[in-house]
């Protein structure tokens, strides 16, 4: 007795009592009740003889009894839901529990919870960075005008970084409602150029909306002083104002920007902005992001930029996240029309690519890679002309090394790298699973008894009996056939779970039920079963958290 309910106690800390017990997570006492009963019936000690077998009885019924008694009482079933196992471990409860109900045990939860995230909060920097790096390749295509021909040493092309940019910045909360915010930038063009840095402390004012001071200094121009306010008008329609006055050796430069902004529905918003002072100008844009799309058009009139522009990009639904991107812009500037795509090229990071063809702007290639907070930025100039050449290169040549760096680097990288993680999880859990691997085949010959009578009174009755039935990792199609089947035998114990010519599982891991155990961690597992039920044959397969009921309905 005693050491079964110490076993019992050691049990793996990844037990699913809900699984073990086979119910529904909302299961009623009657439900926990009846499952209870039946596994006690198979797992109790005195309907064994055998020495080993009644000590495996004893440590499985210990489990059975153990996942009751917390399931039934409505406290300890509050905190093992929130907690788990360990939360059952944690001291004080004995004094808490009794007094609470399972709504006041979750508050409880919460408010730790929120003291965590205020910790966490602290020590949160939220640091953003942006490198650009603009690269002169005119040379490329340019060089073949005539009037190259004479110059001398004109048999390279020349390729050279002719402006850069860098700016960071990082946050520090100070309390819960303020926060204080520190950036900088440098800039540099052919050789020219100069940086700024600014501290700014916002402060969010109520649920409606918050303020923030900037002070900035920089070498190029003199100190600035700014007010930025955001305050919601109603719950569809919010306005930001920015005042900004900027000294200089000329004077004072005062500046106001407003914005205000409208949901026009559920996933379209309408933005109207007017900016007096440095580069004045109005403007109206309305944004429309859904699902699948993103929509911009957008109309300007300023001193000196006028435009209007449209651009639309495309999401696929695809696990990369691709989306491809085109867009029209037209102004006293000129003409550019702009088309690129993204995609995800690992967990935290996006590699985008925009061929920009414009009058006078001529050719250019942009490519971003985000990474996290951090986005690096490279603008190729390839020809101040139309020329289709650069155009063909610019679209063609960067297709043509994603497809070969996404085939020879990024997928063998991230597959070794996915190996290399199921590997660490495998070595982790290998004692729990050799334990869970002992306790399932201690089940299943525990079961042999009982299962026996079932098939007897199924056949009597011309019911359902389980043929075969495999759980595990099945491999069906043909460009993953390098990987191997990782499955276990799970007749006996699905035929044990038939009552009344009926087998029900609940939408929980199949891996938790008596005589079941996980063949192959973090992979995608499922359970095929080949049944027999009013002599026919029928096959079914089904996903492992998914509900199953045999016979369909």
């Amino acid at each position: 007795g005693k050491m079964a309910a110490a076993l019992a106690e050691e049990a793996p800390d990844n037990q699913d009592y809900y699984s073990l017990l086979n119910v529904r997570r909302e299961a009623s006492q009657e439900e926990l009740k009846a499952a209870y009963r039946r596994l006690c019936m198979l797992y109790h000690p005195d309907k064994h003889r055998d020495p080993e077998l009644k000590s495996q009885a004893e440590r499985l019924f210990n489990l059975v009894h153990q996942a009751y008694e917390v399931l039934s009482d409505p406290q300890t079933r509050a905190i093992y839901d929130i907690y788990g196992r360990r939360g059952l471990e944690m001291e004080g409860w004995e004094v808490v529990e009794r007094k609470r109900t399972p709504a006041e045990i979750r508050e409880e939860f919460e408010r730790l919870q929120r003291e965590r995230e205020e910790r966490r909060l602290q020590q949160r920097t939220n640091p953003k960075g942006t490198i650009s790096v603009g690269i002169d390749a005119t040379d490329l295509f340019d060089r073949y005008d005539e009037e190259y021909e004479d110059v001398p040493g004109g048999s390279f092309p020349q390729i050279e970084i002719n402006k850069m940019h860098i700016s960071q910045s990082i946050e520090a909360p100070l309390t819960a409602t303020d926060t204080a915010i520190l950036s900088g930038n440098l800039s540099t063009q052919n050789g020219n150029g100069g940086g700024s840095i600014n501290f700014a402390l916002r402060r969010v004012t109520s649920a409606k909306g918050w303020g923030e001071l900037e002070f900035g200094a920089g070498d190029l121009q003199g100190p600035l002083f700014g007010l930025k306010i955001f305050r919601n008008l109603t719950p569809k329609c919010f306005v930001t104002t920015n005042c900004a006055l900027q000294f200089s050796s000329r004077g004072i430069r005062p500046g106001l920007t407003m914005v205000l902004a409208r949901h026009l529905d559920k996933n379209t918003m309408g933005y109207l902005q007017w900016r007096w002072g440095i580069q004045s100008a109005m403007n109206t844009s309305i944004v429309r992001d859904t699902k699948t799309s993103h929509f911009t058009v957008a109309l300007q009139l300023g001193i000196p930029h006028s435009f209007m522009m449209v651009s639309y990009q495309h999401k696929f639904q695809d696990e990369d996240q691709t989306r491809v991107k085109g867009s029209l812009k037209a102004g006293f500037f000129g003409t550019i029309v702009e088309y690129g795509a993204e995609r995800k090229i690992s967990r935290h990071s996006v590699l985008g690519a925009t061929v920009s063809v414009g009058v006078p702007q001529g050719v250019s290639l942009k490519i971003k890679l985000n990474r996290a907070s951090q986005t690096y930025f490279f603008p190729v100039h390839l020809t101040d002309q139309l020329l289709p050449s650069a155009v063909f290169y610019a679209t063609v040549g960067p297709l043509v090394m994603y497809f070969a760096m996404h085939r020879l680097i990024i997928k063998p990288y991230l597959r070794a790298q996915k190996e290399r993680e199921l590997e660490k999880q495998r070595e982790s859990t290998a004692s729990d699973i050799l334990q869970k691997k002992q306790e399932a085949e201690a089940a299943v010959r525990l079961m042999q008894e009982s299962v026996r009578r079932i098939i007897e009174a199924e056949e009597a009755r011309m019911g359902l009996i389980v043929v075969n039935a495999w759980y595990g990792k099945f491999v069906n199609d043909n460009s993953r056939k390098n990987e191997k089947v990782k499955v276990i035998d799970v007749t006996v114990p699905l035929q044990c779970l038939v009552k009344d010519s009926k087998l029900i599982l609940t939408e929980s891991s199949k891996a938790g039920l008596p005589g079941f155990y996980d063949p192959c961690v973090g992979e995608e597992k499922s359970l095929k079963v080949l049944y027999q039920f009013r002599g026919v044959l029928h096959q079914v397969m089904s996903a492992d958290n998914e509900a199953l009921r045999i016979p369909k309905q």
